[in-house]
C-alpha cells in the first residue's frame, strides 16, 4: 500500500503540472506549484458542522434549530432556578390553562361589582376634569387611552340585533370582546366588531343609579347633569394596557 501510495505521488504531480501550464509559463508554473499547492494538507472533508445543525433552508435545519432553542431555555430556568430569581411570568395559553381570567359563578352578581363601577366613576371624573361638562377633542383623546374595566355601558347599536339593549359592569376588557355582567346576574360576552357602546358619566354631586328604574339621560331634571359618549367597538381593538401609551388620532369613518 505505502509503494502504492509513492507512485501515486509523481502522477499526481505531474497531473497537476500539466494543468498548471495551460494557464501560466514554466517558470510560473513552477512557482505556484511550490508556493501554493505542494506541501499542503488537502481537506477531504469540510471543516464545518454537518448540514444538520446549519441555519440553511430545510426541515432538518428546523428542527435542529427548534432543539437548540430548547436547550437554551432550558439552561436558562435551570440558571435562574440556582440563582434564586424571580420566575418568568406565565404566558397567555399557561394563563388560559390555568384558569386565571375565569369568573366564578357565585361571584357573577351585579352587586358584586357595584363598588368596581364607582371607583370608576372616580377615576373617570379624575380624568376628564372641567372637560366632563364641556367634552371636545381633548375629552375624546382622553377617553380613548383610558380604562373602562368598571364602567356600566349599554348596547346602542350593533350589527347583531340581538346584542342591543345589553347593560352592564365591564368585568373584562380584551382586544375583541368585552365581557359585561348584567342586573340579571349573567355574564354577557359582547364582541366589539360592529357595536357601539354607550357610557354615561354623571357629575360630581349626583347620586348613582343602581335600581332598573334608572332615569333616561335626557329627561328634564338632569339633563345636564350627565356626560354621556359613545364608544365605537371597531376603533377600540385594543387591550386597555395598549391603549394607555398610544396616541389616537381623529379619522373620516365612511361606516358612521
Amino acid at each position: 500500500m505505502a509503494g502504492a501510495a509513492k507512485n501515486d505521488e509523481p502522477r499526481a504531480q505531474s497531473l497537476t503540472h500539466s494543468l498548471l501550464a495551460r494557464a501560466h509559463s514554466p517558470d510560473s508554473t513552477q512557482r505556484i506549484y511550490t508556493d501554493k499547492i505542494q506541501h499542503r494538507p488537502l481537506l477531504l472533508r469540510p471543516s464545518s458542522p454537518p448540514p444538520v445543525a446549519t441555519s440553511g433552508p430545510g426541515p432538518d435545519a428546523r428542527a435542529a434549530r427548534r432543539v437548540a432553542r430548547r436547550r437554551h431555555l432550558s439552561q436558562k430556568t435551570s440558571k435562574r432556578r440556582a440563582a434564586g430569581l424571580k420566575p418568568e411570568p406565565l404566558s397567555a395559553r399557561q394563563r388560559r390553562r390555568m384558569g386565571l381570567y375565569d369568573l366564578p359563578r357565585d361571584k357573577q352578581a351585579y352587586a358584586v361589582f357595584e363598588p368596581l363601577h364607582a371607583l370608576w366613576l372616580g377615576y373617570i371624573r379624575e380624568i376628564l376634569g372641567n372637560e366632563l361638562f364641556t367634552g371636545g377633542q381633548t375629552a375624546a383623546a382622553k377617553l380613548a387611552s383610558a380604562d373602562i374595566h368598571g364602567a356600566r355601558v349599554r348596547v346602542s347599536r350593533s350589527s347583531c340585533p340581538s346584542r342591543v339593549g345589553i347593560e352592564g359592569i365591564v368585568v373584562r376588557d380584551s382586544r375583541y370582546a368585552v365581557q359585561i355582567v348584567t342586573r340579571k346576574n349573567t355574564v354577557k360576552l359582547v364582541p366589539k366588531e360592529g357595536t357601539i357602546f354607550r357610557v354615561e358619566v354623571p357629575a360630581p354631586g349626583k347620586p348613582i343609579t343602581t335600581t332598573s328604574k334608572q332615569t333616561q339621560p335626557h329627561a328634564d331634571s338632569g339633563q345636564d347633569e350627565i356626560f354621556v359618549f359613545e364608544i365605537l367597538g371597531d376603533q377600540f381593538q385594543t387591550r386597555s394596557a395598549d391603549r394607555a401609551n398610544r396616541k389616537f388620532r381623529a379619522h373620516f369613518l365612511d361606516n358612521l
